[in-house]
């Protein structure tokens, strides 16, 4: 465990070091800050082809994130007899790339990440996540502050708007999807903004940079019971985030890897071992996923315009 850890340690500062030029200051391992000697001793980074490397959409922050993801790979590990390492992709839409191309060959991604990498590179969904009432769904919350005058969704005609990842479903796709049906689209906004994470499009709400933003529904309902921001808007049941595989792996890893996400018990066998699971989308485990799963939202998608491309070619507009 205290390898794997050193590992993804070295690995996020890498990530934050080519998308922002530095890391995280409070960057730490148990309980330390790292300085240069100890990434001078830390164990070498060549690659191991007997591991497989798992990736992320980034939900909260590269930091937390590992933390929660990190004793779930050991369960893996310990499940399967095969060795993971966690892999962060710091860019919106770069992990569809690293899906397909084979830099990582696992990822916990939303269902936007998925049909762009199934389109692209027939990347396979594994399984589907559990909520809290036991559902492979989720849904997006627009959510204000407190105070806000705002009481509808049409209110956000001419306001500012934070949305998460480009590539995020409850950070963007669905909160595209709730304006549409509203009759309205981001032109009909005074602005927006793509914050990278459901965290800090959160954070720009409370901090008063934007007037709303679309989140995952479990962050917004922790935010609004600390009276930190108001629900303004839940959307409808859409399918949950899952855990997909590259196409260029084995059948029986797959077979064998797939048993143990059917098998994971976050609420039960494995509780004590996790780190805040219940706060992911998916604190119940898994269900098996397939293709057709995710057909509501690939045509929405389409009829959005929301193609990897395009939002990559956003991505570099707005940066």
């Amino acid at each position: 465990m205290k390898n794997l850890l050193f590992n993804i340690i070295v690995l996020l500062i890498l990530g934050m070091l080519v998308s922002c030029g530095e890391h995280d200051g409070d960057l730490s391992t148990e309980g330390r800050r790292l300085s240069d000697t100890d990434l001078a001793n830390l164990p070498s980074m060549a690659a191991d082809q007997d591991e497989l490397v798992f990736g992320f959409d980034l939900r909260s922050s590269p930091q937390e994130d590992a933390r929660q993801y990190l004793p779930f790979l050991e369960y893996l590990a310990q499940s399967t007899g095969y060795k993971f390492k966690l892999r962060f992709t710091p860019q919106d839409g770069k992990i569809v790339d690293d899906l397909g191309q084979g830099v990582i060959h696992l990822a916990a991604i939303g269902a936007t990440s998925y049909i762009a990498a199934s389109e692209k590179y027939n990347v396979m969904p594994l399984v589907r996540g559990l909520n809290l009432q036991g559902k492979a769904e989720y849904r997006s919350m627009l959510i204000v502050k407190p105070n806000s005058p705002f009481t509808s969704v049409t209110d956000l005609r001419g306001s500012i708007f934070a949305f998460g990842s480009k590539t995020s479903t409850q950070g963007h796709l669905i909160p595209r999807i709730i304006l549409s049906l509203h009759d309205m689209t981001i032109n009909d906004l005074r602005s927006y903004m793509y914050t990278g994470s459901h965290q800090q499009c959160a954070d720009a709400v409370i901090s008063n940079r934007a007037d709303a933003c679309g989140l995952q529904d479990t962050m917004a309902e922790i935010l609004a019971e600390q009276k930190l921001v108001r629900i303004l808007f839940t959307s409808s049941y859409f399918p949950s985030s899952g855990i997909v595989a590259n196409a260029q792996l084995e059948t029986e890893v797959i077979k064998n890897i797939t048993e143990a996400l059917i098998n994971f018990d976050p609420a039960g066998k494995q509780r004590q071992a996790l780190y805040n699971w219940e706060r992911t989308e998916m604190p119940l485990g898994f269900i098996r996923a397939n293709d057709s799963d995710y057909e509501e939202l690939r045509n929405w998608m389409h009829r959005l315009n929301l193609t990897l491309e395009k939002m990559a070619v956003k991505y570099r507009l707005d940066s």
